[in-house]
């Protein structure tokens, strides 16, 4: 801990600009790094330094390159944004053992909660609602056990999986028989972990996640949850804060949930509690997000605080200003991720960027790392901007939305504009009857 004065952004496009925006706020120098396929970039020129990675795209993954890329430019901290090496444990080891403040929970907490298992196990312990299921990990012999006790379906789930991925849905004794050890060597290839867990399937469920802060003086502040039920493949599309769905009674009982959670642990910084809601009302928790989420922008629009400058002064070792937990919300919020990819296939549109128009209207923030002349290569999360939209009311925040999208031009790549304004003005999503399987029903 201490006065962070210059700052390594350990990733790329829109997240990283996101975070140079706040440290130019807050009077942080920036260092940007950056690989061949992302040389256009924005995020390298706005950066105070840039590093150059090497050729292989997937060098933001190269622990040794990045720290000691922090350590020659004279770096203090480390911020690593979303994916890539956010959740790593080793990672945030190296970063704290070079004498570099990490921005995010400690290394030992990443590594407990890189296990959903553990997660589950910790939860169940504390009185926290879990899908039923197995608390530790399984063989086929157990899953099979277990699956006979809850019944089918169930979810085989990767133990250390992630990015909604690492998840199968098995319908019969059969099924699993057939499908347990190819399921394994695949969440082994993707994870390097072979590690399953089994749960009971719980259709037309509702992601529910809620947004924490915890500082080292045992601060907690849940800021309100965020639904994310508009998810493909598991995999989130559209969120929007609050809930329209959740009751203050259930707000209350799901903040008392993360508070004991996080406190128990010992986590720091900011993260996300991630629970599953039934067609029941009944609230499940299933993972941990240990860093700071895609969708970030939707709570920061309804509680105007800037969530990645508290990370930062969380991780200096200030104490939270934000007391009391947000309980009642006068504003709404709803977030698209537009990707860049064919609308009608939705395989990956890579390319460069010939033009570019965006919307510009009260309430409506594009986070985005887009402009003419800007390559959007084809080696990662296609994911190239986020229209996030504010109103008074959940009408008002989906129609400025909407019209955000309508206005919004790329050219030089195809994106997945044409869909969100489906999926947006269909009357499932209008009335908010959503749920995370509706994907498929929505874009048809």
């Amino acid at each position: 801990m201490g006065k962070i004065d210059k700052l390594l952004i350990a990733n790329r496009g829109e997240i990283a600009i996101r975070i140079i925006k706040t440290c130019k706020k807050l009077g942080i120098k920036t260092v940007a790094i950056y690989t061949r396929a992302d040389e256009t970039s924005p995020h390298i020129k706005i950066a105070d330094e840039a590093y150059y990675l090497g050729s292989d795209p997937y060098a933001y993954l190269d622990v040794e390159k990045i720290i000691s890329i922090a350590l020659r430019c004279g770096a203090t901290a480390v911020h690593p944004g979303y994916g890539f090496l956010s959740e790593n444990a080793r990672f945030a080891k190296a970063v704290e053992d070079n004498g570099l403040i990490w921005i995010g929970p400690p290394a030992k907490v990443i590594e407990l909660l890189e296990s959903k298992s553990a997660v589950r196990s910790i939860a169940n312990s504390l009185g926290i609602p879990v899908v039923p299921g197995s608390l530790e990990p399984v063989n086929l012999a157990q899953a099979k056990k277990i699956a006979e006790e809850i019944g089918y379906p169930v979810l085989l789930k990767a133990d250390r999986g992630g990015g909604g991925r690492g998840i199968r849905i098995i319908k019969s004794p059969e099924e699993l028989e057939a499908l347990f050890d190819i399921a394994v060597e695949e969440m082994k290839s993707a994870f390097k972990s072979d590690k399953v867990y089994i749960e009971k399937y719980i259709p037309k469920a509702r992601h529910i996640e809620l947004q924490v802060l915890a500082d080292t003086h045992g601060n907690v502040v849940v800021l309100g949850e965020r639904e994310c039920s508009i998810q493909r493949r598991y995999q989130k599309v559209i969120e929007e804060a609050p809930s329209p769905i959740v009751t203050q009674e259930e707000r209350a009982r799901l903040y008392q949930y993360a508070t004991k959670f996080v406190k128990h642990v010992g986590y720091v910084n900011a993260g996300t509690m991630e629970f599953i809601r039934s067609p029941e009302s009944q609230y499940y928790l299933i993972e941990v997000n240990k860093r700071i989420q895609v969708e970030h922008p939707v709570t920061e629009m309804i509680t105007n605080i800037d969530i990645v400058e508290q990370q930062i002064r969380i991780a200096e070792g200030k104490e939270l200003q934000i007391k009391n937990s947000i309980l009642n919300f006068d504003k709404h919020a709803i977030e698209a991720r537009i990707y860049a990819e064919d609308p009608e296939t939705s395989l990956p549109s890579p390319g460069i960027v010939t033009y570019v128009e965006f919307p510009n209207a009260e309430g409506v923030r594009v986070d985005h790392y887009l402009e003419l002349g800007v390559y959007i290569p084809p080696f990662y999360d296609p994911m190239i901007a986020k229209v996030i939209a504010v109103g008074k009311t959940r009408t008002e925040a989906l129609n400025k939305l909407v019209q955000a999208l309508k206005e919004f031009k790329v050219e030089g790549v195809k994106t997945s504009i044409p869909v969100l304004l489906k999926i947006l003005t269909s009357r499932q999503f209008v009335e908010g009857d959503i749920h995370v399987e509706i994907y498929n029903e929505l874009v048809k």
